[in-house]
């Protein structure tokens, strides 16, 4: 029997006339909810920091893969609009919950905020309401957390309203793949579920979308992303290690590996791991398979070894002033970048947050320029950015390249600089023996 609800809500999907709203108006939600106004729909930001939610209202851009045009333009058109009234939930018919999944001291995921939204969602959510999940989380989530929670309402999932599991694929900072061309993984609960969510989503994304049999696949699909990276990193690491024991230039190493036409993939060693996603999703799952009595060894010991480099530069930068006949206690030491990777302003998760704590640890005097981050607060300290100048450089008793921004003259800071510790290969190409690398 033909479902009116699964009628009435594809008709406004395709007339544009449903209304979506957005809850959390971070770095995966205020994109998505700008796209989706940029598709015609009416759409309503939900975020509880009354910051954010006044800034999208004066049609201000706080995220980097924004472009700030579009978001004013949407909101002087009166396609979005922000606020944090969660009641105004009533007035949605598509529901994309886009918050936080983070790991608690243990290691183990913390779904409050999950579960707290989709509380919102059922005190206010009507009959023939499509609900998608973007946070991404461990396999069952969708199903075992937010599926019971929306049915406390008495509503039954499938028939009363609709659920789906779309992952987010946000990379912070790439400039050819954004919100909009990215494709898209979509499971849900039943077939209704997932042909409505993939109707969504084909009117407003230009990438392709892809349907899976159940949201369990499509949260494993995004955990798999993620682990694929973190364990293929985790060994451009420790073979970096291991070079750097043989007195071998890894970044040749990895340059000369790159000119087989199959079979490899390039990976780069670094500082250690950085983001919301590559450093936490694959601890859902190590998390998780422990109900199936199972232990993912691999992608715990790939987690150790990514855990370990902020560890293993300072080791480096402390053994190199050794050579210069100077002790890390005491030492200027400037770092260059504190984003976890290059052109953005995204502190989260940082290694260079880590590296900063064991430098203190070893009484050393700490300073830090980012052209993206002005300044910030950790573990009760405020750091200010400093500015990169000859001088600054050369009183510097060593220079480490922690994040390699378009923006640093790399030739210059060789020149002014005593020691220079290099984890990124920015300094490439430019001959030096002040210059030591990863």
């Amino acid at each position: 029997m033909t479902n009116p609800l699964v009628n009435s809500l594809k008709d406004k999907l395709q007339n544009k006339t449903a209304a979506i709203a957005v809850i959390g108006l971070g770095y995966v939600g205020l994109p998505l909810a700008v796209e989706k106004a940029k598709a015609g729909y009416k759409v309503i930001g939900l975020d509880v920091q009354q910051k954010r939610v006044d800034l999208v209202n004066k049609g201000i851009n706080y995220i980097g893969d924004v472009v700030d045009s579009d978001l004013d333009a949407m909101v002087q058109s009166g396609h979005l609009r922000a606020t944090t009234d969660y009641s105004e939930i009533a007035k949605a018919d598509c529901i994309a919950i886009c918050v936080p999944t983070p790991l608690d001291r243990y290691y183990q995921p913390d779904t409050s905020y999950v579960e707290s939204s989709s509380r919102d969602v059922a005190k206010y959510m009507r009959k023939g309401t499509l609900v998608i999940l973007e946070s991404t989380t461990y396999p069952g989530t969708t199903e075992e957390i937010v599926k019971p929670i929306l049915e406390k309402t008495g509503m039954t999932c499938g028939k009363d309203f609709f659920l789906a599991f779309s992952p987010e694929r946000v990379d912070p900072g790439n400039k050819q793949y954004n919100t909009k061309n990215t494709p898209k993984v979509i499971g849900g609960v039943t077939s209704a579920c997932s042909l409505l969510a993939e109707m969504l989503y084909s009117n407003v994304l230009d990438g392709d979308v892809h349907v899976v049999s159940s949201p369990k696949v499509a949260e494993m699909e995004k955990i798999l992303e993620n682990t694929f990276r973190n364990i293929n990193i985790a060994l451009a690491n420790e073979m970096a290690i291991l070079c750097n024991k043989m007195g071998i230039d890894v970044w040749e190493v990895i340059e000369a590996a790159k000119t087989k036409p199959y079979g490899f993939m390039a990976f780069y060693p670094g500082p250690g791991l950085g983001g919301h996603c590559i450093p936490i999703d694959p601890f859902y799952l190590t998390w998780k398979a422990r109900e199936y009595d199972y232990h993912t060894r691999l992608i715990e010991l790939a987690g150790e070894i990514n855990q370990s480099m902020p560890q293993f530069v300072v080791d480096k930068a402390a053994g190199m002033l050794n050579k210069a006949k100077k002790p890390m206690n005491g030492s200027k030491v400037l770092l260059l970048g504190v984003a976890y990777k290059k052109d953005i302003d995204d502190l989260r998760e940082s290694p260079v947050l880590k590296i900063i704590d064991i430098l203190l640890q070893e009484e050393a005097e700490i300073s830090y320029n980012d052209p993206y981050i002005p300044n910030f607060r950790q573990n009760g300290r405020d750091y200010v950015s400093k500015e990169v100048t000859p001088q600054a450089l050369s009183e510097a008793d060593i220079v480490i390249i922690t994040t390699d921004h378009s923006n640093y003259d790399y030739p210059e800071v060789v020149a002014h600089s005593q020691l220079i510790l290099d984890t990124r290969n920015a300094c490439a190409g430019i001959k030096s023996d002040n210059i030591s690398k990863l």
